[in-house]
């Protein structure tokens, strides 16, 4: 092969031209667009799924502690009108001396806590405060909310809440676990509710 040939034939050598790179980066760069938007996408859904998870097990938490309680007060009517807690059971500013279901009524708590007023996610379950090491980050709970309501319902279609000062044998405890969007507004990121009937004693 003489030398002639050999220079001709990497003069004809195919390469890119700076058009096709800038092409071929562009491409590139929608492509790790689409990518990250993907794994941002995944990121966000994981963490609602995690926020959800916390929430139902928070819900289903309260729910148990109102339930495992008396319908009514010590001595008093199952059909009072106005469901509230008592004056000493309201000064405490937590749940602690909640006795009966109707005391939950219009409870709302944020960020959530215990019985005894701790914050989640810090409590032990028992009025104290867990070792540090198994403790929830601080702030995580700040923008979330316990809400619950109990009230009347039609003894023939449960799911029909009577109007203010009808009653009935049978309410409705519904709790909420809310959260606050930072931008305004929230959402619930739990809800139960659960019918308890009021059974006269023989």
């Amino acid at each position: 092969m003489n030398h002639s040939r050999i220079c001709r034939s990497l003069r004809l050598r195919p390469g890119f031209t700076l058009i096709e790179a800038l092409v071929s980066i562009s491409i590139a760069a929608i492509a790790g667009s689409v990518l990250l938007v993907g794994i941002g996408s995944s990121i966000q859904a994981t963490d609602e799924a995690l926020q959800q998870t916390i929430a139902c097990g928070m819900a289903e938490q309260l729910m148990d502690e109102v339930v495992g309680l008396r319908y009514m007060e010590f001595q008093c009517s199952a059909h009072d009108t106005v469901l509230q807690p008592g004056g000493a059971e309201a000064a405490t500013g937590t749940r602690e001396l909640f006795d009966d279901i109707d005391d939950y009524n219009g409870f709302r708590c944020s960020p959530p806590t215990d019985r005894w007023g701790i914050e989640l996610g810090k409590d032990d379950g028992e009025g104290g405060i867990r070792h540090p090491s198994f403790q929830a980050p601080d702030g995580f709970f700040d923008r979330w909310r316990q809400e619950v309501d109990v009230y009347y319902v039609d003894a023939a279609d449960p799911y029909t809440r009577l109007a203010a000062g009808q009653t009935s044998d049978y309410r409705t405890v519904e709790v909420r676990i809310m959260r606050d969007n930072p931008e305004g507004g929230s959402r619930a990121l739990a809800r139960l509710r659960r019918i308890v009937a009021y059974v006269p004693p023989l």
